[in-house]
C-alpha cells in the first residue's frame, strides 16, 4: 500500500481543458485520449513511478451519486485522495468504500482494497457505520445455506445483537405453536433445522416505536410446488430482506437515533419432506385469519404474516418490512428499483425522494384496493396468492397489509437483494436496497 496518498482526480466528460491539470499531465490525457468518459480510469506517470489517476465522470444526465464506487472497485492496493469535481464529499468516500466489497470467504484473499482518506467536508463516522452494516448483509446474503441455515443465521443474529446492545428472544420449532405464529411453523417444520421467530429491541422505552420484519428464508425450495432448477440458484438470497433490515438496525443503533428499536426476523427453510405444507391447505395465522395455500412457492408472505401482527400489537409509529418477495416485481421494475408500498403517503414520498438522494432507489406501486378481491377464497378468510398472473407484487402486498392494523405508518418494500450486473457502489452478487434510504428517513425524523 501507497505510503503517499495517490491523487484520484475526477474529471467530467469534456471538463478536461478546465480540470486545473498541470501541463505534463493534460498532454498525457490528451495523448490518452481521456476526456472524462464515464468510469475510465487513466494512470498519471509521476517522479519514476505512478502519480495519481484521472477519474472519469462522464456527463451530468443520469450520473449516479455513487459513481466514484468504480474507481474503488478498480484501482490497485494503495492510499488515495479525491481531487477535482467529487460533489457530495460523503457519498462520494461511501460510494468509493462500497465499491471495494469483496466476497472471498471461499477462495484465498485477493489484494488488499485499495483505501480512500475521506476528502474535505466528508462525514467519515458515516460512511463506515453505513459501509460496515452494508458489508454485513451483502456477506449474509452471499454466503450458501450450508453454512447459514436457520440455526447459524440466528447466531450470526446473535452476535450481531451483543455488538450493538440489542436484547434477543428466540422462539424456536414447537414453541411457536405454543405461542401463537401457527404460519412460520408451518412453513419451517419439513426441513432439518427448526424454524424460529427472533425479536431484538433496542433504545429507550420512552421513544418513538419504531419495528422493522426481514424475511428470513435461508433456502426456498418452493416447497411442494418446487422450483425448476434455475429457479434455485439464488435461492441462498431469499433471507435478503433480513439481512437489509439487520443492517438498517445496525444503522440506527450505531447513530444512537431516538427511538424504541424492534427488530423481527422470521427464520426458516422452505424444504421438502413428509410434514410439508402443501397446497390447499387452510392455516391458521397469528390475527385469527384463515388462509388458503395457493402456492408452497410464495412462503414469505406467510411468515412475514405472522411476524407482522407481532409488530402490530405494539402499535408502533413506523414498522418497516423488507422481503426478497415477488418475481412480479422485478419483471415490472427490474433489478435496480425495489417495489414499494405504504399506508402513509408521506413515509413512501420521504423514502423515494431519500432513496433517489442517496443512490438507493425505491418506487411506490399502489395497494390498489380493487385488487384485493383476487386473494378471495371460497373455504378461507383469504388465499395467500392470486387466482392470475395479473399484479402479482401488488396482491402479495395487499395480503401483507391485512395484517397490519394498529400501526400509524407501514412500509413494505419488496426489494431483489441482488445485482446481476455490477454497477457503482454495487458489485456483482449480494447488494444492500432500502437501508440507505430508509435509514436516511430515520434520521432525518428521529435524530
Amino acid at each position: 500500500m501507497s505510503a503517499t496518498p495517490l491523487p484520484l482526480i475526477c474529471v467530467a466528460s469534456g471538463a478536461l481543458e478546465k480540470a486545473g491539470l498541470a501541463p505534463d499531465a493534460l498532454s498525457w490525457a490528451q495523448a490518452n485520449d481521456f476526456t472524462g468518459q464515464y468510469g475510465k480510469l487513466l494512470p498519471l506517470p509521476g517522479d519514476g513511478g505512478l502519480g495519481g489517476y484521472l477519474f472519469g465522470l462522464g456527463g451530468v444526465l443520469n450520473r449516479p451519486k455513487l459513481i466514484t464506487g468504480l474507481a474503488g472497485a478498480n484501482l490497485s492496493p494503495g492510499t488515495y485522495r479525491l481531487e477535482g469535481e467529487i460533489g457530495d464529499p460523503t457519498l462520494a468516500a461511501l460510494g468509493f468504500r462500497l465499491g471495494t466489497y469483496r466476497f472471498d470467504r471461499y477462495k484465498p484473499k485477493g489484494k488488499d482494497a485499495p483505501v480512500l482518506l475521506p476528502p474535505e467536508g466528508a462525514d467519515a463516522a458515516e460512511v463506515e457505520r453505513l459501509a460496515k452494516n452494508v458489508f454485513f448483509a451483502r456477506d449474509l446474503i452471499n454466503t450458501p445455506t450450508n453454512d447459514l441455515g436457520p440455526e447459524a443465521f440466528e447466531r450470526e443474529i446473535r452476535r450481531f445483537a451483543e455488538q450493538y446492545g440489542f436484547t434477543v428472544r428466540s422462539v424456536v420449532g414447537d414453541d411457536l405453536l405454543a405461542q401463537n405464529f401457527p404460519m412460520i411453523h408451518a412453513v419451517g417444520r419439513a426441513a432439518a433445522e427448526a424454524p424460529r421467530l427472533l425479536d431484538l429491541t433496542w433504545g429507550d422505552p420512552g421513544h418513538a416505536k419504531v419495528t422493522l420484519v426481514g424475511k428470513g428464508v435461508t433456502f426456498d425450495t418452493g416447497g411442494l410446488d418446487i422450483k425448476p432448477p434455475a429457479g434455485m440458484l439464488l435461492m441462498k438470497k431469499d433471507m435478503g430482506g433480513a439481512a437489509n433490515i439487520l443492517g438498517l438496525a445496525g444503522a440506527v443503533a450505531s447513530a444512537g437515533l431516538k427511538v424504541r428499536l424492534r427488530v423481527l426476523i422470521p427464520i426458516v427453510e422452505n424444504s421438502i419432506s413428509a410434514a410439508s405444507f402443501r397446497p390447499g391447505d387452510i392455516l391458521p395465522s397469528r390475527n385469527g385469519m384463515t388462509v388458503e395455500i395457493g402456492n408452497t412457492d410464495a412462503e414469505g408472505r406467510l411468515i412475514l404474516a405472522d411476524a407482522l401482527t407481532l409488530a402490530d400489537e405494539d402499535e408502533p409509529e413506523i414498522v418497516i418490512d423488507m422481503a426478497t418477495l415477488t418475481g412480479a416485481a422485478r419483471t415490472a421494475l427490474g433489478p435496480e428499483l425495489p417495489a414499494l408500498y405504504s399506508t402513509d403517503d408521506r413515509l413512501a414520498q420521504e423514502l423515494m425522494a431519500a432513496g433517489l438522494a442517496s443512490d438507493d432507489p425505491l418506487w411506490q406501486l399502489p395497494l390498489w384496493p380493487n385488487y384485493d378481491a383476487m386473494l378471495s377464497s371460497k373455504i378461507a378468510d383469504v388465499n395467500h396468492v392470486s387466482g392470475g398472473a395479473f399484479a402479482g407484487s401488488i396482491t402479495a402486498a395487499l395480503f401483507l397489509k391485512r395484517f397490519v392494523r394498529k400501526a400509524a405508518a407501514w412500509a413494505h418494500l419488496d426489494i431483489m437483494a441482488w445485482a446481476p450486473e455490477a454497477r457503482p457502489g454495487r458489485p456483482f452478487g449480494a447488494t444492500d436496497q432500502g437501508m440507505r434510504a430508509a435509514y436516511a428517513v430515520l434520521k432525518q425524523r428521529y435524530s
